[in-house]
């Protein structure tokens, strides 16, 4: 009698952490067909694979809206949270202020951050809270029907909404002038740099606000609409190349002239050519970062990529002397003050 092996099924790539890529999935998506939001979704679950997280590790804060939607559709074994409308940083700041352990990722949109948000916004960025904040920016309020929102373009005339008489609030900008230490705008068309960038964020220690422009397929994809998909096609003006590498040993290179370039061998065997030039733009300036983002404005352009990054500044929990343990961790033994303090204490008193 002859025995029937089960055939062998291709192998299944793991991480540095033994997790396949389909372990940070989510749910199947229930927005709109061709919805912006789907694709920076995809691009958290590679980023997150990519840089070996741990799912349980991770938490997921959302507020209200079409972008607050997004958490359920990455990380399925990660804990998430919807706040109330724009009150998703208050919940996030406690959060990880209660546990420094975890890593935290914030998906909101422009209604949810630059409308009824805009209070909490501010103040999560200046307060530097360890976490990544996605703006998923399509301009409207998709969930109720796309009236404006307050990212919306001046002049822009919708369909039974009339024209938008006011100006936009531009997310990088509120970013860089409440201290915000690491600030990224990209475009949902183009998931390479969404998912370099997300990757760096992920990385960075402190606040990382990404920008995302996310087209709203249904009520705001006119063809001349800023945060519509072919409009960001034919003006993203991107700043430069994005690659990130995590940290290992460090690559040194010999100096280069202006204008020079050389080889450089990365450490998975791969090269690049590096061109130094004399008029590289710097991310680490805030005041040319801010410079910039109002020329581009000027000439309606969509610049992407690494706008501003501050590493050195310390992040929330780091202002404070916590213990190591997770403060939600710790036990009541070491929280209640000893009979003999409170004794002593009560001494005081009289």
């Amino acid at each position: 009698m002859t025995e029937t092996l089960p055939m062998a099924g291709p192998a299944v790539q793991v991480n540095a952490v033994g997790l396949a890529r389909k372990e940070y999935q989510g749910n199947p998506s229930t927005l709109c067909q061709g919805c912006g939001h789907n694709s920076i979704a995809n691009q958290i679950v590679t980023a997150c694979y990519e840089m070996n997280l741990i799912p349980e590790k991770v938490l997921k804060f959302s507020g209200i809206g079409c972008s607050s939607k997004s958490p359920t559709y990455f990380l399925n074994r990660s804990f998430g949270f919807n706040g109330l409308h724009g009150r998703m940083p208050s919940v996030a700041t406690g959060a990880l202020f209660a546990d420094t352990s975890m890593n935290g990722i914030g998906v909101s949109g422009d209604g949810d951050s630059a409308s009824i948000g805009m209070g909490q916004f501010k103040h999560v960025v200046r307060r530097n809270v360890d976490m990544v904040y996605i703006i998923e920016n399509n301009g409207v309020y998709g969930l109720t029907k796309g009236q404006f929102s307050a990212t919306a373009e001046v002049g822009l005339e919708l369909k039974k909404h009339g024209i938008n008489q006011y100006m936009p609030i531009d997310i990088c900008m509120e970013s860089i002038a409440s201290n915000a230490t690491f600030v990224a705008r990209s475009f949902a068309g183009d998931p390479k740099q969404v998912k370099e960038l997300l990757k760096a964020a992920i990385a960075h220690k402190g606040i990382s606000v990404l920008d995302i422009i996310s087209p709203c397929v249904t009520f705001n994809n006119e063809s001349n609409a800023y945060h519509s998909y072919s409009w960001g096609k034919d003006h993203e003006a991107p700043l430069h190349e994005l690659s990130f590498i995590p940290a290992r040993d460090e690559i040194m290179v010999e100096d280069i002239e202006p204008g020079g370039t050389m080889d450089v061998e990365l450490h998975d065997g791969s090269i690049i050519k590096i061109k130094k030039l004399g008029n590289d733009y710097n991310p680490t300036h805030r005041w040319e970062a801010l410079k910039m983002l109002e020329e581009a404005q000027r000439e309606n352009q969509l610049v992407t990529g690494l706008i501003y990054v501050e590493p050195a500044k310390p992040s929330f929990t780091e202002t404070y002397n916590l213990v190591d343990t997770p403060l939600n961790r710790l036990a009541e033994t070491d929280l209640r003050p000893a009979r003999e303090t409170i004794a002593e204490l009560n001494a005081m008193m009289f």
